[in-house]
């Protein structure tokens, strides 16, 4: 984003971008009734959509931004990225990183042991018995994860108003979940994926990670000490796993000064031309479809982008209406808890039921 508002200055020399940069938990958890006020541009997280449109603190690009351009960018979507920023017909942000869990390993270190790559669940558990697997398990990601699990076993999260999904699937979900943690090392249930790429990439402990939001860097030549290689997801009963979508949209406050201008420096940054070349080549993990297509790109990462462009294109969309925010928070905490401490699952799916309906309610906080 610093390299793409230099050039965007070079070209426009009577504007000033200034980036101020956010943690990963901030990101994620932090008021955007907070930063519109200070900021004209935020990087936002598609769940908070709902209450967006409700509240209006962001501008509809829609009305700044050419139906044509937009056309394009919902043409060039990775899996549902762009879809993921709409609401009520608005659009709200554009998308300008693509991003979901996929898996990753060191090659020569499952060729070393003389283990082949995982393809099935029973694969992975064989793997992570002889002490090669991790998976970053902090609540966000276990509760990313009991989502992939619930779809494997035939439920999509939030299908019913009244309950997350039927207890038979969701303790299901939740055994298949303590199951894998049971046999990784329990500091995982204390990372995030930087962290699990951190340790896989900074020692020679851990070959496969089945699970973990892809970042691009890991995949670069001469970033991290060693590079790891990134693929699809694993097999249940012959279906690979669905994982849920993440990535990034850049939005305009709707107290900017300058909507145009923060408009139309998005349109450059989310542009095929911008994300394909400048953005990527500065260190992004591009939205627009034909990067994650090109040759050019894909050289830089050793494929990273083609390999699991088909685990995006798939992937499952988290509710966005106005509440869900206060129900993640305060869910994956829950999941995270019983896989930690251990309990009832038929009460914890009771628990996470009475949040959901609270969380339509407003009454979450």
């Amino acid at each position: 984003m610093v390299a793409t508002a230099q050039r965007y200055e070079e070209l426009h020399p009577r504007v000033k971008i200034e980036w101020k940069a956010r943690s990963l938990q901030e990101f994620a958890d932090e008021p955007l009734d907070d930063l519109i006020d200070k900021y004209d541009l935020l990087v936002i997280d598609h769940p908070w959509v709902g209450y967006i449109a409700e509240t209006e603190i962001l501008v509809p690009l829609d009305e700044y931004l050419s139906t044509s351009f937009l056309q394009d960018q919902s043409d060039n979507s990775v899996g549902k990225s762009y879809q993921s920023y709409c609401w009520n017909s608005s659009q709200w942000a554009l998308p300008i990183d693509a991003a979901a869990p996929v898996a990753s390993s060191r090659p020569e270190l499952l060729k070393r042991s003389g283990v082949e790559l995982p393809q099935t669940y029973n694969d992975l558990l064989n793997l992570a018995d002889r002490g090669l697997v991790a998976l970053p398990a902090i609540p966000i990601d276990t509760l990313m994860n009991f989502y992939m699990f619930c779809i494997a076993l035939g439920e999509a999260p939030f299908s019913d108003q009244k309950q997350v999904v039927n207890q038979a699937v969701g303790e299901q979900a939740l055994q298949l979940l303590k199951q894998l943690i049971s046999k990784v090392d329990p500091v995982c249930l204390e990372r995030n994926p930087i962290k699990i790429y951190e340790v896989m990439t900074q020692s020679d402990d851990i070959a496969y990670c089945p699970f973990a939001y892809g970042y691009i860097n890991y995949a670069r030549k001469n970033y991290a000490s060693n590079q790891l290689k990134f693929h699809d997801l694993i097999t249940i009963e012959g279906a690979r796993l669905v994982s849920t979508l993440g990535g990034t949209g850049l939005a305009v406050s709707s107290r900017s000064n300058h909507p145009e201008i923060a408009c139309d420096y998005s349109r450059y940054v989310s542009s095929a031309s911008i994300q394909g070349s400048l953005y990527t080549e500065s260190g992004g993990q591009p939205a627009h479809k034909s990067a994650w297509e090109s040759n050019y790109t894909n050289n830089q990462c050793q494929n990273f982008l083609q390999d699991t462009l088909p685990t995006l294109d798939r992937t499952y969309l988290r509710p966005r209406y106005n509440g869900y925010i206060s129900f993640q928070d305060q869910a994956g905490l829950y999941i995270w808890d019983f896989l930690k401490k251990g309990g009832k699952k038929g009460a914890l799916l009771r628990k996470l039921n009475q949040l959901y309906r609270e969380s339509q309610e407003g009454l979450v906080k």
